[in-house]
């Protein structure tokens, strides 16, 4: 059974420290705002057949608090179950009777996968309209740009990439033995052995002969996949094992695509001389949906792209994780339109980096109702027709700096450099659970202040 409120009666006293004054005021915040429990409430009986009868879980209202605290705090499950059962100020904030036992780690995490990016956003869209009804934000004047996150990978190669397919694949192809009997060799060994050895060759030359054998070792490990399938579909059809044997095949199916696509690529890239474009490679097996960005064509990132808008109080008003690397100039309307719809009205000035700069920008943001549109680099366009006078384009050039400081909070404080989920939504619900901790961590020292 799935409450929306804990209706529990906070038995913690309060504490007399900054940290937990912040708390409070968040807390306070949060009760303020009994949608958002509504929100994360139909995302938890989703799916449930009588969501209403059955064992108590946690309460709406305590997995939003307990997903706050962990982007606060950037704690893993297991130093998040320890925490909210020995620390008093994090029971008052969660909502937790300390005479109750703490779920365990598992349990936590099931909860809290359960939120969705959607009802992310609409949360973090509430509490911007909370911060504007407030008075701490009145979005007349934004500031966008945008940075990057990381998917939680290995620097990728080819060679790295086909040793993790053939582990990935005879671990697999180990634990359907224990279903159904079915015949192969094992070659991660030597999967390793060449990898190894690509990776401290020093020339093409000595290197393309350990590629020749690492992707013929791969291959061969591709080949024992069929029967692997074809034995397991047998499994399917009997009730013993017949939902592990489905989530051993699914598996060996997903892993073999991406494997192949592997394949394909070093072949291209190794014997043929090919150059293999960004949005073709593959750089993760376990993060498929990872970009490649390339940063002042000389940082090279394996993430997504993120594009950010904030105003005068410091809050995010929008991020959205982009696909790709698109440019930035292709952005800037886009950006704005997202916070008019959040605001309720389009920003009187707006401030962008260099990269935004285009004529096309500046007219069609002109069109929309935006007074000053100011870049970082002119990039041949005059002040006069970015703003009404020199003093208020030095006067927002100088406030655009403000968003590097924002995104690198994000970054130190709410693990915004990093994500640690996995899969493309559960990087999506990060991110905007990074920013709407953010959020609520500023309102509060906005209303203490």
């Amino acid at each position: 059974m799935r409450d929306i409120l804990t209706h529990q009666q906070c038995l913690v006293p309060q504490i007399d420290h900054p940290h937990a004054i912040e708390l409070d005021t968040i807390s306070a915040t949060l009760d303020e705002l009994p949608e958002l429990s509504e929100a994360v409430h139909r995302d938890l009986i989703r799916g449930l057949r009588k969501p209403k009868t059955g064992r108590s879980g946690l309460a709406a209202e305590q997995v939003l608090r307990i997903l706050m605290l962990k982007q606060l705090k950037q704690f893993s499950y297991q130093q998040l179950e320890f925490e909210l059962a020995s620390s008093w100020v994090y029971q008052r904030f969660c909502r937790w009777d300390p005479n109750r036992t703490v779920p365990d780690r598992r349990t936590l995490q099931r909860n809290l996968r359960r939120v969705r990016a959607e009802t992310l956003e609409t949360i973090h869209d509430s509490v911007v309209r909370y911060a504007v009804d407030r008075g701490i934000e009145r979005g007349r004047k934004v500031r966008a740009d945008c940075t990057v996150e990381e998917t939680n990978i290995h620097p990728p190669t080819d060679s790295k990439l086909l040793w993790d397919g053939v582990r990935v694949l005879t671990r697999l192809m180990h634990q359907a033995q224990d279903l159904v009997t079915f015949t192969f060799s094992d070659h991660t060994c030597r999967a390793k052995r060449r990898a190894k050895g690509i990776l401290y060759g020093r020339t093409m030359d000595k290197r393309r002969p350990l590629y020749k054998d690492l992707l013929d070792v791969t291959t061969k490990t591709l080949s024992y996949v069929e029967p692997c399938l074809s034995a397991l579909k047998l499994v399917q059809g009997t009730t013993v094992g017949f939902a592990k044997a489905a989530s051993i095949a699914q598996e060996l199916e997903h892993y073999r695509t991406l494997v192949l696509r592997v394949i394909d690529q070093t072949v291209r890239r190794v014997f043929q001389g090919e150059s293999v474009s960004a949005n073709e490679k593959l750089v993760s097996l376990f993060e498929p949906h990872t970009d490649i960005i390339v940063k002042d064509r000389r940082d090279t990132f394996y993430g997504h792209k993120l594009c950010l808008t904030t105003g005068a109080s410091g809050l995010v008003l929008d991020i959205r994780v982009l696909d790709g690397n698109p440019s930035d100039s292709t952005l800037a309307v886009e950006c704005l339109r997202r916070v008019e719809a959040v605001l309720g009205g389009m920003p009187k000035q707006a401030c962008f980096d260099g990269g935004f700069a285009a004529r096309k920008n500046l007219d069609d943001l002109k069109a929309l109702g935006v007074e000053d549109v100011v870049f970082h680099k002119k990039c041949g366009l005059a002040v006069a027709d970015m703003a009404k006078s020199t003093w208020v384009f030095n006067s927002l050039k100088r406030f655009r700096a403000g968003i590097e400081s924002t995104v690198s909070f994000l970054k130190r404080c709410f693990g915004l450099d990093r994500c640690t989920w996995k899969g493309l939504e559960r990087f999506r619900a990060y991110t905007l659970a990074s920013s709407l901790a953010h959020n609520l961590l500023l309102i509060a020292r906005h209303r203490l202040a």
